[in-house]
């Protein structure tokens, strides 16, 4: 019951913005419910790798390769997570997909959106 649907992504140029969204549906968003929340990206033929996450609303990380370009939020009421993506490189093409973590431990993960930065 539980899906999580990416949106938002696109071809930007160097140095754009981009604001990813992910709606999550078949769940409630709340303290009580949700331990962590994050977004990972995985490039062609590359690892997926950690661009941001979120654990009890409180506690923020920061892959090493976003350089604190990015910043993930959500809006609870609409339970949906962001990422807000600034001064996007070449190097940040990837799909990013959605994770959100309940406090079971059970992890749910989204599709994914394409982002690419190039001229």
């Amino acid at each position: 019951q539980v899906q999580l649907v990416e949106s938002g992504g696109g071809l930007v140029q160097p140095g754009g913005s981009l604001r990813l969204s992910c709606a999550a549906s078949g769940i409630t968003f709340n303290t009580f419910t949700i331990a962590s929340m994050g977004w990972y990206r995985q490039a062609q033929g590359k690892q997926r790798e950690l661009v941001a996450h979120v654990a009890d609303s409180t506690y923020y990380y920061y892959g090493d390769s976003v350089k604190g370009r990015h910043t993930i939020s959500s809006d609870n009421a609409k339970n949906t997570v962001y990422l807000q993506m600034n001064s996007l490189k070449p190097e940040d093409t990837a799909v990013y997909i959605c994770n959100i973590g309940l406090r079971s431990g059970i992890n749910f993960w989204g599709q994914g959106t394409q982002v690419t930065v190039s001229e």
